[in-house]
C-alpha cells in the first residue's frame, strides 16, 4: 500500500534506519573506508544522484555521509 502513505511516511520509508544525529550519536558503528568509497562510486553512476548536490532524490539524504554509516542502506538496493 505505498500509495497510501503520507509523503513524509515514503520520506522515513526511503531513509530507513539511518538518520542525521547517527553521526552525533557515540555508539554508531562507520564503514570501512574501502565500503565507504565502493558504496559512493555505486552513488556516483546512478541517476538518482544530484551530480551538484550529491543528494540522493530517493532518500534526501547527503551520499557522502550517508555511505560512511555502517548501518545505513540505498533505498532502491544497490548497496
Amino acid at each position: 500500500m505505498e500509495e497510501n502513505l503520507t509523503p513524509w511516511e515514503r520520506f522515513k520509508k526511503a531513509q530507513g534506519e539511518t538518520r542525521p544525529w547517527d553521526f552525533i550519536n557515540p555508539d554508531t558503528e562507520y564503514s570501512s573506508k574501502e565500503d565507504s568509497d565502493a558504496r559512493f562510486n555505486i552513488c556516483l553512476e546512478c541517476p538518482s544522484l544530484g551530480q551538484v548536490t550529491k543528494v540522493c532524490s530517493e532518500c534526501k539524504c547527503f551520499m557522502p555521509a550517508k555511505v560512511k554509516l555502517a548501518q545505513a542502506k540505498c533505498p532502491i538496493g544497490k548497496w
